[in-house]
């Protein structure tokens, strides 16, 4: 699996999930328990530029603590940074080298591979929070769900989820991708968000 492809294509998902989302609604809850929709967006921003970093130097400092104060001081536009961010990161992992590379988070060496799958995962699902927290929630397509569930399965486990992730969440036997990779990551699919204002 071409993981910066998948990258690219999750961040344009998260792109266009994002798009209903206004500074008015910074304040609405998210599917993550005590995280209101400035927050999230915060927390992804950062997160894209880890991802970045990575890209460009082959190592990534550590973020803070999810859902910590980033000291920023309420001028700033979280929106704006999340797109910006995003279009900063689109492209960065399409360099053929990428999948052989290593990664060093906090001292720890992974494959680039790796780190990029789990930046598609975080992206496209914290892309899906924010549109759902705005009361416009969008399904992630079929195919790209498909492919994150597969990584997710083998990188979100109970040894891994905690303090990350609540605890999986039932769903239908018939239940498509979209709702199983949600559900796989805590976040109840079938739970309607308040109206748009």
């Amino acid at each position: 699996m071409d993981t910066a492809i998948l990258l690219e294509e999750a961040i344009a998902f998260a792109l266009d999930a994002v798009e209903p989302v206004t500074p008015a609604a910074l304040g609405r809850p998210t599917p993550c328990p005590g995280w209101n929709l400035d927050t999230l967006l915060r927390h992804a921003g950062e997160s894209l530029d880890a991802l970045a970093e990575a890209a460009a130097t082959g190592a990534v400092r550590l973020l803070p603590d999810a859902g910590a104060d980033t000291g920023g001081d309420g001028a700033d536009d979280p929106v704006a940074a999340f797109r910006d961010g995003a279009a900063r990161l689109a492209g960065a992992w399409a360099g053929a080298d990428r999948e052989g590379r290593t990664v060093t988070i906090g001292g720890c060496p992974l494959r680039a591979g790796v780190v990029a799958a789990t930046g598609a995962i975080e992206i496209a699902v914290h892309g899906w929070d924010a549109a759902w927290a705005a009361g416009r929630p969008r399904p992630i397509p079929p195919r790209l769900a498909a492919r994150l569930l597969h990584l997710a399965s083998g990188l979100v486990t109970a040894d891994t989820r905690a303090g990350l992730f609540a605890a999986p969440v039932p769903v239908p036997a018939g239940a498509g991708p979209h709702e199983r990779l949600l559900a796989h990551l805590g976040r109840d699919p079938a739970r309607l968000p308040r109206a748009a204002a």
